[in-house]
């Protein structure tokens, strides 16, 4: 799983599976938040850990190719990217806390479920002012 987070309202824009940690799955993760986003500033950071997936050539210039810049967490320090790290245990506890999927299909659909229909709409932040995601970015785009 790879999932692409706005740091400002915690929303997950773009999120993917896949069986391998290919390049390919942080790529449709990043395609998708890129969609969802529409048009980005230039030089936006793009924040990750050190995973093969993110530091391969291939990834890298896709963020060049949008105008993203690439960001890692320093070697074996999980504190730089907290906000992510933070999001992957809420989803292990809430997602798969009590009920665990016995194939691939069922575990990508409660992800779907967790991320589409809860965490980004319903789940509430404190660091929001106690607001999910999207309720967040509403209140932005309001004012």
């Amino acid at each position: 799983l790879a999932a692409e987070m706005d740091l400002c309202s915690r929303r997950i824009l773009g999120w993917s599976t896949s069986e391998t940690l290919a390049t390919e799955l942080p790529n449709a993760a990043l395609d998708r938040a890129l969609q969802a986003r529409g048009s980005i500033a230039k030089g936006l950071l793009h924040h990750s850990d050190r995973g093969c997936q993110y530091t391969s050539t291939e990834f890298r210039r896709r963020l060049e190719l949008r105008g993203l810049t690439p960001s890692m967490s320093r070697r074996a320090n999980c504190y730089d990217n907290a906000t992510m790290e933070s999001f992957w245990a809420t989803l292990k506890a809430e997602c798969f806390g009590t009920t665990i999927p016995t194939t691939r299909s069922q575990a990508r659909s409660m992800v779907f479920d967790y991320i589409e229909t809860f965490y980004n709409p319903v789940r509430i932040h404190s660091a929001l002012g106690f607001q999910s995601p999207v309720a967040f970015e509403n209140s932005i785009q309001n004012n």
